[in-house]
């Protein structure tokens, strides 16, 4: 069964690390509205683009996106 986008995000979430993709991890956990069932990048990319004020730039989203899609085929 293929985990949704913010499981895998979680799993990145570290309070001592600073790059990005960790930072956008601890952020959207306190993000009560966040899709957190979907599987799909149009929603997900959507939600954080009328809502994601806590994110700097989409480019994250893309960078965080790859990496739940490379880590998924090892699943």
């Amino acid at each position: 069964m293929k985990r949704s986008f913010y499981h895998y995000l979680l799993t990145e979430r570290d309070p001592r690390k600073k790059d990005p993709v960790t930072q956008f991890a601890n952020d959207a956990q306190f993000d009560g509205s966040f899709p957190k069932q979907s599987e799909s990048y149009e929603e997900i990319s959507q939600y954080l683009e009328l809502n994601g004020h806590y994110l700097p730039s989409m480019s994250v989203f893309d960078e965080a996106w790859e990496r739940y899609q490379e880590k998924d085929q090892i699943i």
